[in-house]
């Protein structure tokens, strides 16, 4: 083969792979892979009840992680009767590579928070009883403490939160003895039965925090 071809080739070798190499970690990166989480959560983040697939732009980037970490490592998603959080670890194996999930998870951030609509009709006011005990972690606001790994709450869809204390009754969620911060969330969900927890859910739903920022 001519020396030209030859250095042509591995030029042309080199541009593709520089081509095919994905961007540095960071927002630009992340909203390449949202790509993926779009097709259920939405192309804003402001997901889809239909497909049980919760609101989750402007969720905390160190939620996100966690969360895909989980997801990844099984301790979300090991039910056989949790398809939604079976698929939502399938998608999360995709995410293999050096600085996905937190390029991912920084852009999930960086959206605007969705305004959620009550779907849910419990009462607030008994409600607001059993929140006291979650406040300790979820904030008086429910907004969230990163230093004891509780997410925000406020502003979420309210059928996604019954859901997730229902997981949590279950055993589909917290069950698994290395999902330290899940385990702490199944005793107190399975001290609620179905009344509670619509209650509950109803206050937060009460405590605003949908309000697009």
């Amino acid at each position: 083969m001519p020396i030209g071809l030859t250095r042509a080739a591995v030029l042309g070798a080199v541009l593709l792979a520089a081509c095919n190499q994905p961007p540095t970690p960071g927002l630009a990166r992340g909203e390449t892979l949202y790509n993926s989480c779009a097709k259920c959560h939405g192309e804003s983040g402001e997901g889809s009840q239909r497909l049980r697939a919760p609101a989750i732009a402007g969720l905390p980037q160190w939620y996100v992680e966690s969360q895909l970490v989980k997801f990844a490592a099984s301790h979300r998603g090991y039910d056989a009767f949790d398809t939604t959080g079976i698929m939502m670890k399938s998608v999360a194996w995709i995410l293999d590579r050096e600085g996905d999930v937190p390029s991912v998870a920084q852009y999930v951030a960086s959206m605007p928070q969705p305004r959620t609509e009550a779907v849910l009709h419990g009462n607030a006011q008994a409600g607001a009883a059993t929140f006291a005990t979650c406040a300790a972690c979820h904030g008086a606001s429910a907004e969230g403490n990163e230093a004891v790994h509780a997410p925000p709450l406020a502003g979420r869809s309210d059928w996604y939160l019954l859901a997730q204390l229902q997981k949590f009754k279950s055993g589909q969620r917290g069950a698994r003895p290395e999902d330290t911060w899940g385990a702490t969330m199944r005793p107190q969900a399975m001290m609620l039965d179905d009344s509670a927890m619509v209650n509950v859910v109803a206050h937060i739903q009460g405590l605003g925090g949908g309000a697009p920022r």
